[in-house]
């Protein structure tokens, strides 16, 4: 394999290095790699039976998965050449065999800590909390720190390691580790991993690190099945009578969340200024979304409208210029489990089931395109919204009555 760059001729070759005294049995692989007719010896640490090794493609002969295996680990060593010669190339350093040896094999390089790493990054990132992030991703990512370090010293007895040492057998062992140990489920062992992704990004941006540790990681997020409202136990809830008034102004501001689709902290945060005449002269309530900074309009319903002008003149609405009196997010799903209890609605009810009943029930069940229900909820992508538009059997069923009707074939 010949490569001719800026005058500069490299190239690279594996090959079998028998022993004076041999006589039968594996021989070891080695690694040439020569620029410019000057040589580097790297040992592969591998070794091949002779009748196998095919020295014209530098490769063994064979399709079982022990010789697939060899190839592979040949393949990968090749890459770390390349990315050593790109990278040698780029930083414009003297492009020698010897450099890209010394390269391939992490010599002669300052040594990078991967908590250092990681810590680093969160430091940054907690300045940028309220700018560029929410609290609530730094927070994730101060979790991922914890887990990354108990990793360390469960599975090595180490406080921090060389990035240099991270490969793919360390991602696979950290992810049984987040499922078994940690007892997480997939989506949130799939999230840490890919928080920690995040953290080896950086270290091979940096080129620190040559072969991606996360090449042949598969970690797939799963569907959620979302709990939302029907329109029954949404009436269940908006008649009853309740013997407080906290548990009346908790149903209140609940309903509210499953005519508008606004999650907790958005409620929370939210100010009358920002309800005020649309495009088409009716009442909207204009937001940005805390956990994503998206914009997020919403046409007031009726039922919405009429919550607002129940606490119109309510003392702490007034002094604090918000439309519904919002307790702390653990009240309010401690008193909607009493709430439910007492309603007879046999669902864990939490704050956020009122945004998936918005979702559902409310918007797409009655068939608004799932792309404005996707704009009312701030989401940054079409594809988010579609988790809550696939469980919608009744809508299709109701679809395909009505093409029933029309159909003639």
């Amino acid at each position: 394999l010949m490569i001719n760059v800026m005058k500069i001729n490299f190239s690279m070759l594996f090959y079998m290095k028998k022993q004076k005294n041999y006589k039968t049995g594996s021989a070891p692989i080695y690694l040439r790699i020569t620029v410019d007719g000057q040589r580097a010896e790297i040992t592969t640490g591998r070794e091949c039976d002779p009748a196998r090794w095919n020295s014209k493609a530098g490769r063994a002969n064979g399709t079982k998965e022990e010789v697939r295996n060899f190839n592979a680990f040949l393949d990968n060593l090749q890459s770390k050449v390349y990315e050593a010669h790109r990278y040698l190339s780029e930083k414009e350093e003297p492009l020698t065999a010897e450099a890209i040896k010394n390269r391939v094999l992490g010599k002669g390089e300052k040594s990078h800590m991967l908590m250092d790493v990681f810590k680093d990054h969160n430091k940054k990132m907690a300045a940028l909390v309220g700018t560029e992030f929410s609290s609530g991703t730094l927070e994730r990512y101060e979790t991922s720190f914890r887990h990354t370090q108990e990793f360390l010293e469960h599975q090595y007895g180490l406080t921090d390691i060389d990035i240099r040492k991270i490969d793919n057998a360390f991602i696979t062992e950290y992810d049984f580790y987040l499922r078994s140990v940690r007892k997480c489920a997939n989506n949130s062992a799939v999230k840490y991993i890919n928080n920690f992704g995040k953290i080896i990004r950086i270290c091979l941006s940096n080129g620190w690190i040559i072969a991606d540790p996360f090449a042949n990681y598969k970690g797939r997020l799963k569907t959620v099945e979302r709990t939302f409202l029907s329109e029954e136990e949404i009436q269940k809830i908006a008649d009853k009578e309740f013997a407080t008034e906290r548990l009346t102004q908790v149903r209140d501001v609940f309903l509210f969340c499953c005519f508008t689709g606004l999650a907790y902290i958005d409620i929370k945060k939210l100010k009358r200024s920002q309800i005020k005449k649309g495009v088409d002269g009716e009442q909207w309530i204009f937001t940005n979304r805390q956990k994503t900074d998206t914009r997020s309009a919403i046409p007031l319903l009726p039922t919405a409208a009429k919550l607002i002008e129940k606490y119109i003149n309510h003392p702490l609405c007034i002094n604090k210029d918000i439309p519904l009196p919002v307790p702390s997010n653990q009240k309010m799903n401690d008193y909607l489990k009493e709430i439910a209890t007492v309603c007879g609605i046999n669902k864990v009810l939490t704050s956020h089931i009122a945004r998936h009943t918005f979702a559902t029930t409310i918007t797409l069940s009655n068939g608004v395109p799932i792309e404005s229900v996707s704009k009312m909820l701030g989401h940054s992508s079409l594809k988010q919204t579609q988790h809550y538009a696939k469980i919608l059997d009744i809508k299709v069923s109701a679809d395909m009555k009505l093409l029933k009707q029309r159909i003639r074939i």
